[in-house]
Order: C-alpha cells, then sequence, then structure tokens
C-alpha cells in the first residue's frame, strides 16, 4: 500500500471572503471612445469634426450604403482595398497553404486646408499616395466622379460633408457658379426667414389656410388651374 501524502488545504479557500481580491473591479469596461477618433476642435466654427461611428442625423445618408464585406474600411480612407486571399504553395511538394493579406493601413493625420486643423483618420498607403497626387486632402474628399465617391466610403463621406460647410469651400462653389452663369444658391433658411417676414402672419402660409377655412365653410368651389392653362374643365364643369 503506498504511503499517504499528507493533505495541503488550498491557501486561497482558507482566506476570509472580505480578504478576496475584487477581480471585478479591476477590470471596469470603459466607454471612452478610441483615441484616433479625438478630433481637434475647428478654430473658428461651432461644427465639429463628425465621428466616424456615431449617429450624424444632420449629414445626408451615404449614397452606396455601408460596405457589407471589410466593416473596418467603414471607418477610414481605405479605397477599394479588401482583405484578398490566396495560397502559399511549397517549391518543392507544391503543397499549397491557405493565407490572406491584408491591405496596409496606417494611422496619419492628414492636414486640411479649408478646416486649418489635422484630421486624424485610418487610411491606406494607396489612399495617401493618391491624396498627394490630388492636392492634399480636401481635393481628394471633393471629387465628383462616382469611382472616387465609391472610394471615400461612409467617413469620407462624412468628412466631405463637413469640409463643404466651411466659408473658404462656400466662397469657392459661389465663384465657379457665378464664372459658369448659375444663378447664386439660396439657402433654405434664408428662403424661411423671407417667408416668415410676409405680411399676414408669421409663416407665409396662414393666409392661404385662413382663405381656405373661410371657402369650406361657405360652401364654396374650388376652381383647379394653373398659369399656364388656366382653368380646369372640371372647374368649368362646376361653374355651369
Amino acid at each position: 500500500m503506498p504511503p499517504t501524502l499528507p493533505l495541503q488545504t488550498c491557501l486561497r479557500a482558507s482566506r476570509p471572503a472580505a480578504t478576496l481580491p475584487n477581480i471585478m473591479s479591476r477590470r471596469a469596461l470603459s466607454t471612452t471612445a478610441p483615441a484616433m477618433y479625438k478630433q481637434p476642435r475647428v478654430p473658428d466654427s461651432s461644427i465639429p469634426i463628425p465621428s466616424a461611428t456615431g449617429p450624424c442625423p444632420e449629414i445626408p445618408a451615404y449614397p452606396y450604403g455601408p460596405r457589407p464585406f471589410y466593416h473596418q474600411s467603414n471607418t477610414g480612407l481605405y479605397g477599394a482595398a479588401r482583405i484578398r486571399f490566396g495560397n502559399n504553395v511549397s517549391e518543392r511538394n507544391e503543397i499549397k497553404t491557405r493565407r490572406k493579406w491584408r491591405p496596409n493601413v496606417q494611422h496619419k493625420r492628414v492636414w486640411s486646408a479649408s478646416l486649418g486643423v489635422f484630421v486624424r483618420t485610418r487610411l491606406t498607403t494607396r489612399v495617401l499616395r493618391t491624396i498627394d497626387k490630388a492636392g492634399g486632402l480636401d481635393e481628394y474628399l471633393l471629387g465628383h466622379k462616382p469611382q472616387r465617391v465609391k472610394d471615400l466610403g461612409p467617413w469620407g463621406w462624412r468628412l466631405r460633408w463637413r469640409i463643404m460647410q466651411t466659408p473658404a469651400l462656400r466662397e469657392r462653389f459661389a465663384r465657379e457658379r457665378e464664372a459658369l452663369g448659375l444663378p447664386p444658391k439660396v439657402d433654405e433658411v434664408e428662403v424661411l426667414e423671407a417667408a416668415a417676414l410676409l405680411p399676414g402672419g408669421s409663416v407665409a402660409g396662414d393666409a392661404l389656410m385662413a382663405e381656405t377655412d373661410r371657402m369650406l365653410q361657405d360652401d364654396m368651389v374650388f376652381e383647379l388651374h394653373n398659369e399656364e392653362t388656366g382653368p380646369t374643365q372640371e372647374g368649368e364643369k362646376s361653374r355651369t
């Protein structure tokens, strides 16, 4: 019969419950955003640089939608880069081993002339070379060709919207419209403010609504017509 070994008591079990370390307190979850998305403040502007992942209801939706493959490219300037798959083939026995090629993604601060600050973003080296050829980040984002808009992705689309709100680019677009012989673009906010100053009420449609209610109470006949053709056939029949 083999000799029995002395039993060793578990040190952790022998400790009182009050002295056990609180493991959950050491692994507290953090809710702060990644450091790369802590964008600098734009001087002399109250509009911040939009987040790459947060909701931005004021920005129009990206026409091509989020990318279904390689979701990481939705939060950076990746162009058309994706993860490629292939095989490693040995020279001796021609044994194939599956492998993947990831794009060369870097964390960079790219200068924006219209914003006057460095924009933090992820981007591939191919996109960085394209930015240098285009003449800067602003010129790259303002590319009007369909392929360029596809290469921007959701994050590039948000940056494009942000730089278009700067006074420098607004003046540039106004000069381009004037050179093409187009009338100046009227802001929707200015139209609403002008409509509020019309006589007859704070809203331009108050007088029309009041006239419509009066005609409904008097059981009057509405005549449907337009400026070019005059009264319609239905309006003529109603008068007869």
